[in-house]
């Protein structure tokens, strides 16, 4: 007994000076960065992010035609607003509604960088207006906020942009590396008619570019437990999206005679299987390069664990969500509460993590539900796109702007849970980011596609100072 007890403790003072160890070695990997001048921009913009949000330009299915109004109203309120814009850079309407501009650089040696956005933005739910503080695309500004569908979601993100080379252009800036615009029309309907048509035709020019900048990452306040520092999440990549519809078919019957296995209870268990059954946590790209980059800016304790993902690897995934999720969304069935209906459906959406498919989240799902449940992949589906890497030169750069514009901001890679329209640019871009610093906490992130969706006039501010000095300083590198 004593020797298994000197065994049990040996093995304890062990594991113990190896998770110290760990944690001792895990150094900070922040980047010293040269202050960066803050650059104020005039009221107006603020005028101007809210006329365009009165632009009604609604995406509402993938196969819904455009409010041509909406969004040639809107174009012609660009040309107006941005007139040095659109007298210096080419513009070019792909697949009618979607926008590509091109400010051409003097050095053709040096590659091209890519700045999106896209213009469509969701629907407001109708039972749902009373609870904003003003209409959705009424754009009023108050004191201190514009409000309205699309200042966060991602119209903010485009009038910065402009406003920036709007700017630059007022200071005579000539680029040497040619900077693309590309705002597609329907990202939020999966973006195959905007911003993959600009892919396209890019590609079909020769276009390679450095780097590609979108949406899609932010500025968290107070959001990291035990970290008081905001900490600006630069998304490597994210996760892939797939909705399968379950259908249920059975002869039915009268509800006074229910056969052992009703239809809607078939199917009930189908969605109770899957949601007791979901995909595993992994550990992957780039999950790893968030533990390392987030652990040493943790207390001790907290960063104890994150540097020894070997042994609390079950906390820490969970806690990131670094899985394929499973979400019932859809359920239909039934006609007359006394009739067992023949048939019943429900759609359960799921976001995927890289290293996983389309084709493998279905065979999840067939192996997991009974054979009485067929299995249909429905609407847009995209597998998860390549993942980013934090060596390249071009996240450097990145990183040191984040650093020199905000001092004492943790800048952290991570993995984006939505879909965003960069997806597509892997294919005529080195690397692929998503970023802008939109302040974020556990308030506001909720108006992403919610309730009194707005921006406050010192956020959209340092939007405008980043875009401005992010072109800037891509444009000097070599």
């Amino acid at each position: 007994m004593k020797k298994i007890l000197l065994g049990l403790l040996l093995a304890l003072v062990v594991l113990v000076a190896i998770l110290l160890f760990n944690t001792l070695r895990l150094s900070s990997k922040q980047v010293e960065a040269e202050p960066l001048e803050k650059i104020t921009f005039s009221d107006q913009v603020y005028q101007n992010l809210s006329k365009a949000i009165t632009y009604q330009t609604i995406s509402v299915s993938e196969d819904a035609i455009p409010d041509s109004a909406a969004f040639f109203g809107f174009h012609r309120f660009l040309a107006e607003t941005y007139p040095l814009t659109h007298a210096h850079l080419s513009l070019e309407k792909i697949n009618t509604y979607s926008l590509l501009y091109t400010w051409e650089g003097s050095d053709p040696s040096k590659k091209p960088i890519i700045l999106m956005s896209h213009q469509d933005v969701v629907p407001v739910d109708q039972p749902t207006l009373e609870a904003w503080e003003a209409a959705p695309f009424e754009g009023k500004i108050t004191d201190t906020h514009i409000i309205g569908r699309g200042t966060m979601d991602d119209k903010g993100t485009l009038i910065a942009v402009l406003e920036a080379v709007e700017k630059l252009l007022s200071e005579n800036y000539v680029p040497t590396r040619t900077i693309y615009i590309a705002s597609g029309h329907d990202e939020e309907v999966g973006g195959g008619k905007g911003a993959a048509k600009i892919v396209e035709h890019l590609k079909s020019q020769g276009v390679q570019a450095a780097m590609t900048m979108d949406e899609g990452g932010y500025i968290a306040e107070n959001m990291v437990p035990g970290v008081t520092a905001p900490v600006a999440i630069i998304n490597l990549g994210e996760k892939g999206f797939a909705s399968f519809r379950l259908i249920v078919e059975t002869t039915g019957g009268h509800s006074s005679a229910p056969p052992r296995e009703n239809t809607i209870g078939i199917l009930a268990q189908a969605i109770v299987d899957l949601e007791n059954n979901q995909l595993p946590y992994k550990l992957v790209p780039p999950i790893d390069s968030q533990l390392a980059y987030m652990g040493p800016e943790l207390p001790f304790f907290t960063r104890l664990v994150f540097s020894n993902p070997w042994l609390f690897k079950k906390q820490l995934l969970e806690g990131l969500n670094a899985h394929t999720t499973t979400a019932p969304t859809i359920i239909d069935g039934g006609v007359k509460n006394n009739v067992i209906p023949t048939v019943a459906e429900a759609t359960i959406n799921f976001r995927i993590l890289p290293g996983e498919t389309i084709e493998s989240v279905q065979a999840h799902i067939e192996s997991t539900v009974s054979d009485k449940v067929r299995v249909e992949p429905v609407g847009f589906l995209t597998n998860p796109p390549q993942v980013s890497t934090v060596d390249s030169e071009s996240y450097k750069i990145l990183e040191k702007t984040i650093r020199g514009l905000y001092p004492g901001t943790i800048v952290v890679p991570g993995l984006l849970g939505g879909a965003t329209d960069s997806r597509y640019f892997y294919e005529i871009s080195e690397e692929v980011y998503r970023f802008y610093p939109m302040r974020i906490n556990s308030e506001s992130i909720t108006r992403f596609h919610g309730i009194d969706e707005k921006i406050s006039k010192d956020n959209f501010q340092e939007i405008l100072g980043f875009s401005y000095h992010l072109i800037k300083e891509f444009d000097q590198a070599n």
